[in-house]
This record gives structure tokens, sequence and C-alpha cells, in this order.
């Protein structure tokens, strides 16, 4: 068992992993405003386990910084902040069912599998367009979001870009992949 299957981390990677999420934090402070990031490392402190998820963010290209806090629950809400779809997730059908509707070139994963495998959720087209409030994001690429079951059930699912400053939500055939698109996730701590 690789140590990304224990989703556990040495005490070096969650010290290296909090110096990164820290330095993110202050560098991009419209992101969050009105959060202390002493209340976040507390929270990171007291629930290790969504560290490797958060860890898993980063290994694979998208930058996650704090979005939000979810009052209701007491948890900050990360997501996905790299200025375009995080490159180690793209090049991916929508799910199982579009993957393994392809007759040929089959990619190696599907969004809504990896991000599971992550512990993160894939975003609604609400948070992708809150998150693009925050910045501008998916400029030359696009990022898959969670698609509502009535369009999935007839093959189709959905994606996001940023395009002459304004967000634009697309379809595609689930099954469809390309080397500019992934998905951008979301994880509550």
């Amino acid at each position: 068992m690789t140590k990304r299957d224990q989703k556990e981390l040495s005490p070096e990677q969650r010290e290296e992993l909090r110096s990164t999420l820290k330095a993110r934090f202050e560098k991009n402070m419209k992101r969050h405003g009105g959060i202390q990031w002493s209340r976040v490392q507390a929270k990171l402190e007291a629930t290790t386990e969504k560290l490797w998820s958060l860890s898993e963010m980063e290994r694979t290209g998208g930058e996650p910084d704090i979005v939000g806090y979810d009052e209701e629950t007491g948890e900050f809400i990360f997501c996905d902040c790299s200025a375009e779809s995080p490159k180690g997730r793209r090049s991916v059908c929508y799910d199982r069912e579009g993957l393994e509707s392809r007759k040929e070139h089959r990619p190696e994963n599907n969004a809504v599998d990896m991000a599971a495998a992550m512990g993160i959720e894939l975003l609604t087209e609400e948070q992708y367009r809150e998150l693009q409030k925050l910045g501008e994001f998916d400029i030359k690429t696009s990022s898959w979001i969670k698609t509502p079951v009535e369009i999935r059930k007839l093959g189709g699912a959905l994606y996001c870009d940023r395009r002459y400053n304004h967000v634009f939500v697309y379809h595609n055939g689930a099954q469809s992949y390309y080397s500019a698109r992934a998905f951008r996730g979301m994880l509550k701590v």
C-alpha cells in the first residue's frame, strides 16, 4: 500500500502543506476577507484527515485556498484557485459511465471518480460562478462542473470557462475529454 492509499501525511508533509496554504492565504486576502489564519490553522490541526485531500488538490495543481466560511457547519471552504484548470486532472471524461462508453482512445480517468478518490466535491455551476467573482479563472482552459441528473441521464455533462470577461456554461457528451479540460474541487474543513 502506498502512502497515497493510506490517506495519511507524514508530520513533515503536513507542515509543508500548512506552510504552502498559509503563504497562499496571506497572498490572496481578497478571497477570504475577515477570516484569520489562526482559526484556519486550528481547524486544520483538529481535522488532519482533511489535510490529505488538500494535499491531493495541491499535488494535482489545484492550488487550494479558502474562499469562504460556512456559518451553519463552522467549516472553512477550500477551493481550487489555480489560474487555469488543474494540470494533474486534465484529459478526463466526466464520469465512469462516460469513460466506459468510449470505444477507443479512452483517457485514464474521469472527473467524478477522481474527485471522490481525493475526498473533494466537483463545483456546482453556482459555486463556479462564485469562484469567478474572486478572480479570473479558466481563461484558456475549462472545468467540468457537477451536472444535474436530468442532463446526465440524457448523456450530457456540463463544463464552464471564462471568456470575454464572462462565465460561460456549456455542454458536451460525458464521454468527451480535452487536454485543456479538468475539474475544480471544493473541500469543507
